[in-house]
């Protein structure tokens, strides 16, 4: 094994939660989440509109970026 500090690296308190997940978890959940969002929001609104698609697609990866680094970086 090796030492405590390396064990705990990445991952919750135990004290916080009753189950440990490790911090990976989180982060792919949420990058699937931005790609459900992208997705949906392609197809229900801009089919076939290309530009409108790519300004609609970086504001909502500027808008989950900005909400990651504000909540979610010190998980």
């Amino acid at each position: 094994m090796g030492s405590p500090a390396a064990s705990r690296r990445g991952r919750l308190p135990t004290w916080s939660k009753g189950i440990e997940v490790p911090r990976n978890t989180y982060v792919v959940l949420y990058v699937l989440a931005l790609a459900a969002v992208v997705v949906c929001v392609d197809l229900l609104f801009f089919q076939n509109r290309f530009w409108e698609r790519l300004i609609a697609n970086v504001g909502i990866v500027l808008v989950f970026a900005a909400f990651y680094f504000r909540f979610l970086q010190n998980l």
